[in-house]
């Protein structure tokens, strides 16, 4: 898009791609914990937008859909890199959840009902899927925490992103790491495959997997948090 004068116009590009940064905000949502507001990723990432607009050169044969999309979200996870969403009582939460969840899965020989995970941690179901929801933002699968030393006192983000070589996708190409990932996705009950499967293949947001399911958007996230912390728990040991 160009101005009548032939340069590049860049509101017209804006308005263009808001529905992208929308998208790329809403998607990562289900990662953060609740205080971390959308509006605010979408900020951050509007100004990654025009960041990347300033930065393209077409000659350098990559798409800028692609680019862009890699400045916008690049701009968030430093924004949320600066306030260290995941605070030490979030990960000792987490850390409860899964250790709770080895526990009955061994005891068990089966994946614990919510209900059952719920009662080892001494808690109502109401009250523990709440903190299924407050403690979203630790979920992520990084394969490399599963080697971490808890007492490290390093932001949560710089301990996962900074490092390279234990880059998530680089681990993944470990073909026993793969398979063993591959079968604990197959052995989480049927409907939380169902919403792996919708938001990690089909690149549904919360709202949309919702619909589909016909639940609440925060039911969704509470499923998806307990799916994702029994991947971690089953990774643990790997």
């Amino acid at each position: 898009m160009y101005t009548a004068k032939g340069q590049l116009d860049r509101n017209a590009l804006i308005r263009q791609y808001q529905p992208l940064v929308r998208k790329l905000a809403h998607h990562m949502m289900a990662k953060l914990p609740a205080n971390v507001q959308v509006d605010d990723l979408i900020q951050v990432g509007l100004i990654g937008l025009s960041d990347a607009l300033s930065r393209f050169e077409a000659t350098q044969g990559v798409q800028f859909e692609t680019f862009a999309t890699q400045r916008i979200r690049g701009a968030m996870l430093d924004e949320l890199r600066e306030n260290d969403w995941a605070s030490r009582g979030t990960r000792k939460s987490q850390k409860d959840i899964e250790e709770a969840m080895r526990r009955l899965e061994h005891r068990l020989g089966r994946s614990p009902l919510e209900s059952e995970i719920a009662a080892d941690l001494g808690m109502t179901l109401v009250d523990y899927q709440s903190l299924l929801s407050k403690v979203r933002g630790t979920q992520l699968v990084y394969l490399e925490d599963m080697t971490h030393n808890p007492d490290e006192e390093d932001s949560f983000l710089d301990r996962h992103l900074g490092d390279t070589q234990a880059d998530p996708i680089n681990m993944l190409r470990d073909q026993r790491m793969r398979m063993a990932l591959v079968a604990a996705i197959k052995n989480l009950p049927e409907r939380e495959q169902h919403i792996m499967s919708m938001y990690y293949e089909e690149d549904m947001n919360l709202k949309e997997i919702a619909a589909v399911l016909d639940v609440t958007e925060s039911r969704v996230c509470q499923l998806h948090s307990q799916s994702i912390a029994r991947l971690r728990a089953k990774m643990r040991a790997h």
